[in-house]
């Protein structure tokens, strides 16, 4: 078998970059590119140090790999790039054979694979949790209007003070049906209907939503990157999406909180599976707020069913919101802590339109 060592360099899925004995740039992969944001001819013959921010520990390190030729494997470190904010990272270094100095370093940001995990988890926990929900909120709904209608009938004949009682057992009852009906869209959710659009259009239309009614006490900060693709998906499930989002982050300020809107393309976030197929997400959307943050209690299973970090909340709009991103062949994401919460999406393009 005759193989083009070539197109298995351009194959590789994470991020790669070949060093020559000096650190310079030699060689980088089309996720290498996509890390670094920078085209390959444009890092070609720079110095490694000038394009990432790895740590001075961690430049110790590689230098004894080339010094005694052997390989480095470095788990959890933070890795910044071309002006962005470090992310968890694992790397590897390894001397190139018979090219003495020379090296290869990869790149393996670590929140693909937790972000993986956290989507399949959703699923399982939806179907055991949902199903059963389902099927109890379908018989409970009938009987909670009977004491609705029966509550507003008994209203009509009571005085001022005992109509509290019967007003109390009204707006209990609505919320409940409130609470069952949210159940039955998450488990009858009808089948994204996609087609190509600019995800910016559904951001906005879930910002001005948002600003005629719950946000309206929030101010709001659009970056948004112009050149993004088109996005192949359902606009009125997305737009579902961005308003859940926006309102979590509504409600988890007080007057005058902010929200930031931004939109870029990341060339490294893809999607693999266990047999080796799999799909690039590099459209990503944040949702961020300056809030108190999301408690480190509940964190991992933000995204399962009934999972709230309110005392009044339901627990289902980020399930929901997760079904539907999962349903779109994309991956939700959670990075929190006191004054930056951030929901990331990531989400495939149209690589051809008809």
């Amino acid at each position: 078998m005759n193989i083009d060592y070539e197109k298995v360099w351009m194959s590789i899925p994470l991020p790669s970059i070949v060093l020559n004995e000096d650190d310079i740039v030699v060689e980088v992969n089309p996720p290498g590119e996509g890390f670094l944001n920078a085209s390959s001819k444009s890092l070609k013959n720079r110095s490694i140090w000038e394009l990432i921010n790895i740590g001075a520990s961690l430049e110790e390190s590689y230098k004894k790999v080339k010094k005694f030729n052997s390989p480095l494997f470095v788990t959890d470190v933070k890795v910044g790039a071309n002006g962005r904010e470090p992310i968890p990272c694992n790397i590897q270094i390894a001397p190139i054979i018979g090219h003495d100095g020379s090296t290869i370093l990869l790149i393996a940001p670590r929140e693909i694979a937790g972000r993986i995990s956290q989507s399949k988890s959703v699923k399982a926990a939806a179907k055991s949790a949902i199903g059963m929900a389902e099927m109890l909120a379908h018989e409970i709904k009938n009987p909670l209007a009977g004491i609705t209608g029966a509550a507003q009938l008994l209203s009509m004949g009571l005085s001022t003070a005992d109509l509290e009682i019967t007003d109390l057992i009204v707006a209990e009852t609505r919320r409940i049906l409130t609470l069952l009906e949210q159940v039955e869209q998450f488990g009858n959710l009808k089948p994204i209907a996609p087609k190509p659009l600019n995800i910016h259009d559904v951001i906005d239309r879930a910002r001005r939503s948002a600003q005629l009614g719950f946000s309206a006490h929030i101010n709001f900060k659009e970056e948004y990157d112009p050149s993004l693709p088109l996005v192949y998906g359902d606009p009125d499930q997305l737009l579902q999406v961005f308003l859940n989002l926006i309102k979590n982050a509504s409600e988890a300020q007080l007057n005058n909180g902010n929200i930031k809107l931004r939109t870029y393309f990341e060339h490294s976030y893809k999607l693999r599976r266990a047999d080796g197929s799999g799909h690039s997400m590099p459209i990503q959307v944040e949702v961020i707020d300056n809030g108190p943050g999301v408690s480190e209690d509940i964190r991992d299973e933000i995204f399962d069913p009934f999972v709230s970090g309110r005392n009044n909340g339901t627990g289902l709009g980020l399930a929901l919101t997760s079904k539907i991103i999962s349903d779109h062949n994309g991956l939700i994401s959670l990075d929190s802590k006191p004054g930056n919460t951030v929901f990331r999406i990531s989400l495939p393009f149209v690589t051809k339109l008809n």
